[in-house]
């Protein structure tokens, strides 16, 4: 498979503390019959098994930490990545600094939003071998995450270079959107697609959700949406195909159809806010505080696991709620990391609480990387033409 060019310029113990025979038996209670596990739940099975033939090696645990955590991506359940967490702790007990666990401790690190964290752990991933393309992907993440586009830029050049597969064209893509060249992340993630593994339908509708986004972006509506169905065809109920289903819905104006997609998401923070607007849109005020009072105790929840408030930030901001709370955690959001996104939430902040010169300031970092995000863009627009 041809390589592709990174570089901007040239593109266009808990839970297993009881016992593993426990825990075999309590998770195959929730599986049977064993003919309709899922995938996942068979790997998680698998790993115990290993776990209890060879308790003091650290292959089984890691087995069951990477099948915790796509079960996690699949379900959006990610209390599961606790379990994984347990796992890689037990991994590492056993056999101290191995390397897959390392590289799994990397990418829940990177979930839990630590991603300081999960750089310098990639690092010592790095100690061992320098020419595995799936931890310069966790170090693309990290850094895009911190806000040093440049050195995502080359971390990821790098992992191309070892392996240009799906993951590496998915992490191009990311970083030529964030550069606002959308049809160069068109076709990045179209070569992403079509390099997925067969074998992973959770993968290759995650990747339909991502190029339905860029299309969107590029004004290309119904071909977005149809990437939303193709995923939700792939893999049903997949839950961001589900989420971007339903927003393009409710921007179509159909607002009917927004609700009932998103009330198949379950109970998920994204979900509860969703549905309160949409319910806000209809009039129904009772409804919808209902749902936004569910989203504040789901997404509280996030936040502490996640270390970040973001979304809680831009949730109040939105709603012209805690406009003083919002800007203490935006600012303390924005010592840790300086994304374009944490800049945003950090100007928006500012300028809902009077600050307009200080938002401008702040909205300069925001804009950085020529990003047309909708978000970014609208509230570039409504700062700048503030006196």
């Amino acid at each position: 498979m041809k390589r592709m060019k990174v570089a901007l310029s040239l593109i266009g113990a808990g839970v297993l503390g009881l016992g593993l025979v426990g825990l075999r038996s309590m998770f195959e209670s929730k599986t049977e019959p064993a003919v309709k596990a899922s995938k996942v739940d068979q790997r998680i099975l698998r790993a115990m098994r290993v776990i209890e033939k060879m308790p003091n090696s650290a292959e089984g645990y890691n087995q069951l930490a990477s099948a915790y955590m796509q079960k996690a991506r699949e379900t959006a359940d990610f209390d599961l990545n606790t379990n994984a967490d347990e796992a890689i702790t037990r991994s590492l007990s056993v056999e101290p600094d191995n390397y897959d666990a390392l590289k799994l401790r990397a990418k829940l690190q990177l979930t839990f939003h630590r991603f300081s964290d999960a750089l310098e752990t990639a690092h010592r991933a790095q100690t061992a071998r320098t020419d595995d393309h799936d931890v310069w992907g966790q170090i693309t993440d990290a850094l895009v995450e911190l806000g040093d586009y440049a050195g995502a830029v080359n971390a990821a050049q790098k992992m191309v270079d070892l392996r240009p597969d799906s993951s590496s064209y998915a992490r191009v893509s990311y970083l030529r959107s964030l550069h606002g060249d959308t049809q160069g992340a068109i076709q990045a993630m179209t070569t992403a697609l079509k390099a997925a593994n067969p074998n992973d339908p959770e993968a290759i509708a995650w990747c339909h959700v991502q190029l339905g986004n860029e299309l969107i972006n590029a004004g290309r509506s119904d071909a977005g949406e149809r990437e939303f169905d193709e995923a939700l065809r792939i893999f049903p109920d997949h839950p961001l195909a589900l989420r971007a289903k339903a927003q393009a819905r409710k921007e179509a104006g159909d607002i009917g159809a927004a609700i009932k997609i998103s009330e198949r998401e379950g109970a998920s923070a994204d979900a509860a806010q969703m549905l309160g607007d949409l319910y806000s849109l209809q009039g129904r005020k009772d409804a919808a505080l209902k749902q936004y009072e569910k989203f504040e105790s789901l997404e509280r929840e996030n936040a502490v696991r996640e270390r970040s408030w973001r979304h809680m930030i831009n949730y109040w901001l939105d709603h012209n709620r805690n406009l003083e709370e919002a800007l203490t955690l935006a600012t303390r959001e924005y010592e840790a990391r300086k994304d374009i996104f944490t800049c945003d939430s950090l100007a928006w902040a500012l300028f809902k609480n009077g600050r307009t010169a200080d938002a401008k300031k702040l909205m300069t970092e925001a804009l950085r990387t020529g990003t047309k995000d909708a978000r970014i863009t609208r509230h570039a627009s409504l700062i700048q033409q503030t006196p």
